[in-house]
């Protein structure tokens, strides 16, 4: 039984001048695979076992690869769009047709030239397609454990929630919102994430940020950083609005008064009515 968009192990049945075809063991030969002439392995004979892949050519055509796409079918993939059309996009997955990614399947729509994580599967046609609808796809019994870091793939974004994030292109996570401080889109591939929590069903709720006590130190550098490329100021202090530290300096007010009261313990900065100054 052929199973297309899997790897399988086919015997050839003939060889021809443009290539070989693969018995598909229906007892029609006519329904036998090809596998071009490029494709065929040096001294290969009728009777010799291939490791195929199984896909549709540009015609509707089953035909067989000895390349490796980038996913199967009920895989995950981190794959670039090469072309919008009226129809849905197409996203280069390492063979030579790309794979379509219908309109109705885009939960957002999908710009050229960008990456995202998507999951192969077959449509009722069996025509192989990706989807960005990808949480049945996803994982919840990753190795990880509270405070190990991490790295995925942020494959949906929901203002004044989160951030849905693929922690290996293949785990469910998830950034609460008022965990980040700096945007992060559909697509970006997240490194030095945080397992805050390990939830009963599994999923990995994560952090960009490190326990408070080494963020302090980061945070710390970084105002001072700041305050050097604005004249040795910053207009603002321990009172100051939660929104104004966020649009400046992109971190909680409970994390700049960590750092702040680092800074001003070590004598490094001076807080005055209108903000800070570096001493």
């Amino acid at each position: 039984m052929i199973e297309i968009g899997t790897f399988q192990k086919l015997p050839v049945a003939n060889i021809v001048s443009i290539g070989a075809y693969l018995n598909a063991d229906t007892g029609n030969p006519a329904d036998n695979i090809l596998l071009p002439r490029n494709q065929l392995p040096d001294n290969v004979q009728a009777g010799d076992i291939l490791n195929v892949f199984i896909y549709r050519d540009s015609e509707d055509r089953l035909i067989a690869t000895r390349k490796k796409p980038l996913a199967q079918v009920g895989e995950l993939a981190y794959l670039k769009v090469v072309e919008n059309t009226n129809i849905g996009a197409f996203l280069n997955w390492g063979l030579e047709k790309d794979l379509f990614l219908p309109f109705s399947e885009q939960k957002f729509r999908v710009q050229a030239g960008k990456c995202y994580l998507v999951a192969v599967y077959l449509d009722k046609k069996a025509r192989l397609c990706a989807t960005t609808d990808i949480e049945k796809y996803l994982r919840t019994d990753s190795p990880y454990k509270k405070n190990d870091m991490v790295t995925g793939t942020a494959y949906m974004v929901k203002r004044e929630f989160g951030a849905l994030v693929a922690v290996d292109n293949q785990y469910a996570g998830f950034i609460q919102e008022n965990e980040y401080f700096h945007p992060i889109r559909i697509g970006d591939q997240l490194r030095n994430l945080r397992v805050i929590r390990v939830r009963e069903d599994g999923r990995l709720d994560l952090s960009p940020r490190q326990l408070a006590h080494e963020q302090m130190k980061d945070d710390a550098e970084m105002i001072l950083e700041v305050m050097k490329a604005n004249d040795g100021v910053l207009p603002l202090h321990d009172k100051s609005h939660p929104g104004a530290i966020k649009r400046q300096l992109h971190i909680s007010k409970k994390a700049f008064k960590r750092a702040l009261g680092q800074l001003l313990k070590a004598g490094k900065v001076e807080q005055t009515e209108w903000g800070l100054r570096l001493k």
